[in-house]
């Protein structure tokens, strides 16, 4: 099975387009990330996955030496090859590091950090980790000279980091009665970097920012509302703030139910969300709530009918949600969450030519 033709070169200002929900003449299709199996079968060759090359930070396969995302080149002929719009780098988490026991500098995701000192001996993030970035951002817009192929940067999960890798769930969710103050200070570090790392992509000419940062089950927030609303929606406001300022668009990816903050994310003004996790949104009823508001991305499910369904299934799947979504425009197509190794690759396939059949205004 191979990918068709499609209609439309890539091109950034469809995304941009979708995002701002204006007229486009097909639906953009956009993954945060396509695993390095798919990536090898697309470009006959071994190349990473379209984040990194090495391995995958959340699944402790990198280290602070040997990774960086994928190479530009690569990623461009990815684009050329699905039809996507844009070449997404990401940095994801915010990268606190520490010296390990043979005094080596590793990432500090290892759930150690319990209190205030033990936060406070980490090695902060700051103007390094910030240059690298976008030195990788100068390596992509050299690479897309000559196409219509945007650059987005990725990141800001500051709450994410926190609970998931450097304190913990149990004990970061326990802190934030019982310690607030402790809470507050690793989100302010958090922030504060964030907000840096905006301005400077900004600077270096994205063309649009995406955010993420889980921050919900499938039931509702990790944290009650009151209490999230108070320590989460106004530094993610401030870390958005110069892209907003510069007229760039923002995209908020966070899995979950995410109902409780819709209304703050569009009144902070975000553009997209994504992926509409389909275990809990119906996107039809997100259509008809906010699809007069905001722009509304993924929800393909990786599950049924990606891994598990046929090429038949994963086509029907797509049909439906283009007419459900694709009026109005503001679609981004898409899964609801990633491109797995463990999805067959022709469901993939199957995907992408869909969209682009059934995508078509």
């Amino acid at each position: 099975m191979e990918f068709e033709e499609y209609i439309g070169e890539p091109d950034k200002e469809r995304y941009i387009r979708a995002l701002r929900r204006e007229e486009v003449d097909r639906v953009p299709n956009l993954e945060g990330l396509i695993e390095d199996q798919h990536v090898e079968k697309i470009l006959g060759r071994y190349a990473g996955n379209t984040i990194s090359v090495g391995g995958d930070l959340a699944k402790g396969e990198m280290d602070v030496e040997n990774t960086r995302p994928m190479h530009a080149s690569d990623f461009l002929e990815v684009c050329k090859i699905i039809g996507q719009d844009v070449m997404s780098l990401s940095q994801g988490w915010t990268p606190f590091k520490k010296i390990d026991e043979n005094g080596k500098l590793i990432y500090a995701f290892d759930k150690s950090v319990k209190n205030i000192k033990d936060f406070r001996k980490l090695i902060l993030p700051g103007k390094k980790e910030i240059d690298a970035y976008v030195g990788y951002i100068k390596e992509y817009k050299d690479a897309v000279k000559g196409t219509k192929i945007g650059i987005t940067s990725g990141g800001a999960c500051f709450f994410q980091t926190l609970y998931e890798f450097v304190v913990g769930m149990e004990d970061f969710m326990m802190a934030c009665y019982e310690n607030i103050e402790f809470i507050e200070e690793m989100l302010d570090t958090s922030v504060d970097y964030w907000i840096k790392f905006v301005e400077a992509v900004v600077n270096e000419g994205i063309c649009a920012l995406g955010v993420g940062d889980d921050v919900a089950f499938k039931t509702g927030l990790f944290i009650p509302y009151p209490l999230f609303k108070k320590i989460w929606v106004p530094r993610m406001a401030k870390i958005i703030k110069p892209a907003l300022e510069a007229g760039i668009p923002v995209q908020f990816h966070s899995d979950g139910k995410i109902d409780d903050i819709i209304e703050d994310l569009i009144e902070m003004g975000v553009n997209c969300i994504n992926p509409m996790d389909p275990y809990c949104i119906d996107y039809r009823e997100y259509k008809k709530k906010y699809g007069n508001r905001i722009a509304l991305s993924g929800n393909i499910d990786v599950e049924f009918p990606l891994a598990k369904g046929t090429p038949q299934d994963v086509e029907r799947d797509v049909k439906e949600h283009m007419e459900v979504l694709k009026p109005g425009y503001g679609y981004v197509a898409g899964s609801s969450h990633s491109i797995v190794n463990y999805i067959p690759y022709e469901n993939f396939v199957t995907m992408i030519n869909a969209i682009h059949k059934y995508g078509i205004y």
